[in-house]
């Protein structure tokens, strides 16, 4: 069983210094790993990032990362990457990893992702250079996101989770205004974890959605923005799909 922590949209600044790194203190207790699905800073300043390296900084478990919306604010993304990097934090954006833990061999595609919409209530690319500039990217994430998960996959691990800011699938969204869901995922995203058959996908973003959602074939995906969660993190015990069947065995669990 490999047992993974996750949390998204902290939302970091010189005056939360040390909040969050105060419900962190025992993670090495209850996960392996922990993912950091986004929006990690509120503006994407430097200084920001700082106080985010700090907070994550010597944990007795690897942190893998995505960046948000909010970390792409003062268009200084690289800035922040580097950052994080230099705190041992790694960042992930059209790249998986495979890591190996007590519990097993864990892939970790990370993408930010970006909005679009659902099927049959998503932009298209037609009409104006910004609405198709719009819909191409959204397309692109899905296509980083897809190229992700074929990396992880080439290094044979047991257990595959699909970590994006941008939510692949519109369940865990209720609770948000249905207006602006298409700039909070993308079913492309979603399309993207059910080809590759991950195990699991984790995202941020949607503050007022829902945790527990499934993609169309039915693979788990949570909502781990920190405002849903209202805890530290997360944990998700994953049992390698060998001796689950199809798919990872999933239990989840509040520190």
């Amino acid at each position: 069983m490999i047992r993974v922590a996750a949390v998204g949209d902290v939302h970091l600044g010189p005056d939360l210094a040390g909040r969050h790194r105060a419900g962190l203190h025992d993670i090495g207790r209850h996960a392996e790993v922990l993912l950091l699905a986004g929006d990690l800073t509120r503006h994407g300043t430097a200084e920001e990032a700082r106080v985010v390296a700090d907070e994550y900084r010597d944990l007795p478990v690897p942190v893998v990362a995505v960046l948000g919306n909010h970390d792409h604010h003062s268009d200084r993304p690289e800035e922040v990457t580097t950052i994080l990097a230099d705190a041992g934090v790694r960042v992930l954006e059209g790249r998986g990893v495979v890591l190996d833990l007590p519990g097993g061999r864990l892939g970790v595609a990370g993408a930010k992702g970006f909005g679009l919409g659902f099927a049959g209530r998503c932009a298209s690319d037609f009409g104006e250079r910004e609405m198709k500039d719009f819909t191409r990217t959204g397309r692109h994430s899905a296509e980083l996101l897809a190229q992700a998960l074929a990396e992880c996959a080439s290094g044979d691990p047991d257990v595959t989770v699909a970590l994006t800011h941008y939510a692949p699938v519109d369940d865990t969204l209720v609770g948000e205004p249905t207006e602006i869901w298409p700039f909070l995922g993308n079913y492309l995203l979603g399309e993207a974890v059910d080809e590759a058959d991950a195990d699991l996908a984790v995202h941020g973003h949607a503050h007022a959605g829902t945790e527990k959602g499934t993609t169309g074939r039915g693979i788990h995906v949570r909502n781990v923005a920190q405002p849903v969660l209202r805890a530290p993190y997360a944990v998700y015990d994953l049992r390698p799909r060998e001796r689950a069947g199809r798919g990872a065995g999933l239990e989840a669990r509040m520190p």
